[in-house]
Order: C-alpha cells, then structure tokens, then sequence
C-alpha cells in the first residue's frame, strides 16, 4: 500500500532552543530553564498543606526544623518576646519555603501531566470481530488482544502494534512535532500510541496496553511525581545529612552543660536557632525539587524516564554504544564525487552518471542526479527524449540500473556486475578502476562503477562515490564526551574496512562492525564486568535484550513495544543521537545536587562567625574577635542568621529547577569549578548577606 505522504521516520531536528520554544507552544508546558515569581504565588497552596508532619517526616534535615519551629512557637506562646515571636516565624518560613521548592518543581510536572489530560480523549474503536466483521466500542473497552481498524483521519483508541497496513500518523499531540511519521507493519517502526491521529491509508492495530495502563497514562503519572521514588545517589546524600543533623544535634546539646558550667545558660530558643543555622537546611530543603527538576527537563526533551534510577545512572555512563545508520550518520548514502578516468573527463563521466541514474529511485540514484545537476549544471529532471528511451530500473539481482536511448546504452552498478556487463559487450575494465574502487572501500565508501556501451563496444568512464554522510558536529560531540571520561562505541553491521573509516570520521573511540544482537550483549556485559555503566539506544525487537541488559537503555518511540519495554527510558521524538542529551542531562542532575550540597555545606562557616561569638562573647570576651561581621548584639545576629537560612532557599530554588549549567570537562576539572564557585561562594555569600540583614534588623524596635 502506497501512503499520500513521504516523511521521513525521523522528524527534522531544530536547534535545541528553536526546538524547546516550539515543543512549549504546542504542548503548553513550562521550559526547563524558565521560573517566575508567579510559580512560587500559584505553588503556595501545596506548600502550605506539606507542612502536615506526615509529609515533613521523609525528610529528616527538615523534620528537625519543623520540630524547632513547633518547640520555639510553644515557648513563645508561654513568654512571648519580639525575638522569640521573629525566630518562630522565620523558622516557620523556612520550613515552609522548603516545601515551596518541591511543590514548585511538582507544579511545573502537574501542568504537564493537565495537558496530557486534556489530549487524552475519549474514542469509539472499530473492533474486529473473529468473522472480519467490525464492531464499534467505546476505546475503554479494549483489551489487549483486541483488533481495530483506523482510517485516514481517526484517532488511535490505543497503544498497540500495527499487524496490517502502513501509515503516516500525526505524532504532534504527544511530542509536539508537527512533521507526521510513517508507521507499518512487520518492521521496527510498528508502535503506535493511543491519542495520536492517522493522516492517510488504512491500518490495524492490536491494542498491546490495559486501559488506564497506556503510554499517556504512564506519563501522566511520571511527570506529576506520583510514581518517582528515590534514587541510590539520593537516598545515599539523604543518610548523609542524617548523619550531620544527629552530630549537630548532639553538639547544640553538649554546649547548654559548658554553658551552665561558666555561668550564662542559653535559652532553648538560642539553641534551637543555632541547630538550625548549623545543619544543611539548604540542600535538605533543595533536594527533591534537584531530583523532580531532573525528570523535568528529561520531559522537556521529550525523553520519558521510568525512573529517576535512569536519570542519575545516565550521569553516571562511563560507555555509550551508538548505533552508526541514524545515530552517527544520516543512514542514506549520498554521491559526494565523481571520479573519471585518465582518458574520459568529469563532465563526461557527469552526464554517463545522471543517465545511469534516471530510473534508479533508490535514495543513492536520486543523490547521484542531485550532484550532477548542482555540481556539473545537468538538469536534474527527465527531459522528454530521455523519456522515450527505455529504463533499466536497479534491482537487487542485477545491480545496476541505466538507460537504453538512441543507439547507447548506458549502466551504473556494483563493480563486479558492471565488470561482467562490459566483458559481455566486448570490453574491458582497466585496472585503474580495480585501485579506485578498493580506494573508496578502503575510506569507508562505496563504489559504483559507470559505463557505456557504443557503436557495439563498452568501457567504462569513472567511479562515482557513494559516502555515509556524518552528521555535522558528531566529532566535537564525542570530543565533548571524551573530555568527561565517556567511552564512545560505534555499533554497525558494515564489514571492518568500513566501520574503522567512520568511527575514524566521526571520532568514535571504537567500533563494533558486523554486529549481531548477541555481540551487542556480550559487548555490554565485557564493559560492565569492568565496573563501567553503559547506556545504548534501540529501536526493534532483536535490540531488547541489550536495552535490558544496559544501565540506561533508551527506546525509541518508533521502535517495538518488547523494546520500549525492555529499555527504562522513551525518546518520544524517535532520535537516535538524543541518548547524548540524555547522558548530559543524567550530568546536569549529578552536578547540580553536588554544587549545592557544596553550598550548603560551606554556608555554615559564615554562621559559626555569627552566632557562637554571640552567645558566647559575654563570657569569653575573647571571642569578640571572631565577630568579624561587626554584627551589632547577640540577638541581631542570631537572628539575622536564621533569616539567611531562610531566604538563601528561596534563591536558590531557580538553580535547582534550572541545573547548574553544564560544560564537559573531567571529573576533576568538575571538581575543581564546583569548589571554587560554589565553595567558595557559599562561604562569601552569608558573611554578607548576613551582614546586611544585620544592618536592617538594627533599625527594628526592641531588636537591634
């Protein structure tokens, strides 16, 4: 069956931004990077109900601040001060501006997950019966099992495999891309989802999906959080703060006996808002909304994680396999020269070459018209005596195609048939053509000999190139990778000549050639048993056992439902390359929580300088000269730093949803960028924030 259009199966890629804008104004969904003062206002409501102590427990850092801020507010209630009222309240905000960081990254996947909603509609299905017959249901009704048929025009009730027919569908509600695909049976490009629309021909579907379990469902469900849990790294980073909140605890205790023991006991209030100051509240409060955010931006890419365990373990790659059709080239081979021989000029060998090719339809017979005619000035359309001749289309059995017109005929093929055509006719084949096709197989490319026969005698005119075109700016991708310690692997089914000619092109580290789906496995497992991750892409059902087997596995849309099913990330848009914006993204999320827990960290020393000279520096006067902030009182400065610790929250919360901007380097390189900006930062930052809220706090009536 014949579709009315010809897309290609792989949408046209803009460039990221172009391509995010985009992709927002179809779907309505918030860009990644973007944050506004009215999404802290419209998440207000949902921060305000997580202060419920069930919700604050899975948090330990911030369980201990809420306790705080309940134990102050019941003090203050017995003996209410200005201080005291100022310390409950500001420990209240921080609380609260907590959980405005998770209900903030929550609220940006529920307008998401809203939209989904309202794509999703509800459909009347034409159910197959056994007899052939149809019977018309409501798409709820269906089971898996269940056939339907779909026409131009109809959405489909469901997600399923095309069994018969091929189709051009409109994708565009669930990706955002307006470029239709085709989709057909018996191949790797046979799933369909429930909610898209078929544009032409006629197509049946076996519904593969329970209702309420499709694909839309699913995604539902991911992008509001409901079904993200926790990944390694974090859980690890959460015992890990734990850990310092119990230390710090323990030590706030130990100081109230040294305090009584030089005579100037602290009040609980003082203690309380020490412990507060000194335990990692910022990245406690940033935590969540880093690993909400790191889904998000995935979402945005139009990538579906099944898990945050994805996300981070795609920071983590240290292998990347690439398939090399798609991925590292564009698949098709393309004419890139004409090579003549000694005795027959280019132009020549121009004119042979686009006459050989005028009945060839395959992509390369087009591409080889295409160059003559915007290299050599042919014309790239049939002119109508050429139409009078007669075509010799390309087949696989001949490899060769041409043409028969007014006396000549003309042929183009693989050098081997077109050696044998021309010994049929007479001729021979000089050896000149033997070292330039060897050449052009040695560089990766592929030779097809061009010839005439004329006046009942053949010879050939040249060699024309074909090449696997690398895609633009591979070489400085994989350089990128390669910087940040990423082995790269080219995986092709071309012979070994070939493969080592563009991994050479594109820059790969390695390459597997004549692969089969057990060499990708026993390749994965090789890497693996050296304790390094690996993430591939995939799109059939012979790829699934590797996408299982691979850290991170990432199926196309496109590609079979055993293989969506095996692999724990979908790339809606059906792009081979993205699984690279994937490993950056896996990157981004690793480094933001590493920076800001950096941050957090560092922050406590300015807070030592403001508070424990404050409490302390009427008995050791001494420690005046640790006051280096020259905070006004005691009070002041406490309190000025429990308002810090408060507000460094909310202005952190954009770089939590936004990452910390990525830039390849080595992991020491990393190391070292994380310490200076961000440690060093989270120690300058207090000493002057607190300094100015200090300053402010002053000119408050029975504070300062």
């Amino acid at each position: 069956m014949t579709s009315t259009l010809q897309p290609d199966r792989y949408p046209k890629r803009r460039p990221p931004e172009d391509s995010r804008q985009l992709h927002a104004e179809r779907t309505g969904r918030v860009p990644s990077g973007a944050f506004s003062p009215r999404q802290l206002w419209a998440s207000l409501p949902d921060a305000l109900r997580k202060l419920n102590p069930r919700h604050q427990v899975g948090n330990p850092v911030m369980f201990v601040v809420w306790v705080g801020a309940v134990l102050v507010t019941v003090l203050t209630a017995v003996a209410p001060s200005t201080f005291s009222i100022a310390v409950a309240v500001w420990l209240w905000f921080t609380v609260l501006f907590a959980n405005l960081a998770e209900a903030v990254a929550e609220g940006r996947g529920k307008a998401q997950a809203e939209h989904l909603r309202k794509m999703k509609q509800e459909t009347t299905a034409r159910r197959l019966r056994p007899d052939g017959g149809e019977q018309r249901v409501p798409g709820v009704d269906l089971r898996i099992g269940d056939r339907v048929v779909v026409e131009a025009g109809e959405l489909i009730p469901g997600d399923g495999e095309i069994t018969e027919g091929i189709a051009t569908v409109d994708e565009s509600a669930i990706t955002g891309e307006s470029a239709p695909v085709i989709r057909e049976s018996g191949g790797d490009f046979s799933s369909v989802t429930g909610g898209t629309t078929v544009l032409s021909d006629r197509i049946v579907v076996e519904i593969t999906a329970k209702p309420g379990e499709s694909f839309v469902d699913r995604m539902i469900r991911l992008v509001e959080g409901a079904q993200r849990q926790k990944t390694p790294n974090e859980i690890a980073l959460t015992i890990l703060l734990s850990t310092l909140t119990i230390i710090f605890l323990l030590a706030v205790v130990a100081l109230q006996p040294m305090a009584g023991y030089s005579g100037s006991l602290q009040s609980v209030i003082v203690l309380t808002a020490l412990l507060v100051c000194l335990i990692p509240t910022t990245i406690g409060a940033l935590l969540s909304a880093i690993g909400i955010a790191g889904m998000d931006r995935l979402v945005q890419r139009n990538v579906l994680a099944k898990s945050g365990r994805a996300v981070e373990a795609a920071g983590d790659v240290d292998t990347l396999l690439l398939d090399k059709t798609g991925t590292i080239t564009y698949g098709n081979r393309q004419a890139t020269e004409l090579i003549p021989l000694v005795d027959s000029g280019v132009q020549s060998l121009a004119v042979t070459a686009r006459l050989s090719s005028l009945a060839d339809e395959t992509p390369e017979g087009r591409s080889i018209v295409a160059l003559c005619a915007e290299k050599y000035g042919l014309t790239a359309e049939t002119t109508p005596s050429e139409q009078a001749g007669e075509f010799v289309p390309f087949t696989a059995q001949t490899r060769m195609s041409g043409i028969d017109l007014d006396g000549r005929q003309v042929r183009k093929g693989a050098a081997s048939a077109v050696a044998t055509w021309v010994a049929e006719h007479g001729g021979s084949v000089p050896d000149a053509v033997g070292e330039i096709v060897d050449q052009i197989a040695q560089d990766g490319g592929t030779p097809l000999v061009c010839a005439e026969l004329t006046d009942g005698r053949a010879r050939v005119h040249g060699v024309i190139r074909l090449s696997d075109v690398v895609k633009p700016l591979m070489a400085e991708r994989f350089a990128a990778l390669r910087a940040m310690g990423i082995r790269t692997v080219m995986i092709t089914g071309d012979n070994p000549l070939t493969a080592r000619a563009i991994a050479g092109e594109a820059g790969v580290d390695d390459y597997l050639a004549e692969a089969k789906p057990e060499d990708k496995m026993d390749l994965i497992r090789r890497e693996q048993e050296g304790g390094r991750l690996v993430a591939m892409t995939g799109d059939g059902t012979n790829d699934a056992p590797a996408l299982a087997q691979a850290d991170v596995g990432v199926t196309m849309n496109s590609g079979t439902t055993a293989a969506k099913e095996a692999g724990n990330m979908v790339d809606l848009d059906s792009d081979p390359t993205k699984l690279i914006e994937v490993v950056e993204i896996g990157k981004q999320l690793l480094i933001t929580r590493g920076a800001l827990t950096t941050f957090s960290i560092a922050n406590d020393l300015a807070k030592y300088f403001a508070i424990l000279p404050a409490m302390f520096v009427a008995i050791y006067p001494q420690l005046d000269a640790l006051n280096v902030m020259r905070l006004a009182t005691p009070t002041s400065a406490i309190l000025a730093a429990v308002i810090f610790n408060a507000l460094i929250i909310v202005g952190l919360i954009p770089l939590a949803l936004r990452g910390v901007r990525y830039r390849p380097a080595s992991a020491s390189a990393l190391l070292r960028r994380n310490l200076l900006i961000y440690g060093l930062g989270g120690i300058i930052t207090p000493f002057l924030g607190i300094w100015v809220i200090d300053l402010l706090i002053r000119l408050v009536p029975g504070i300062g």
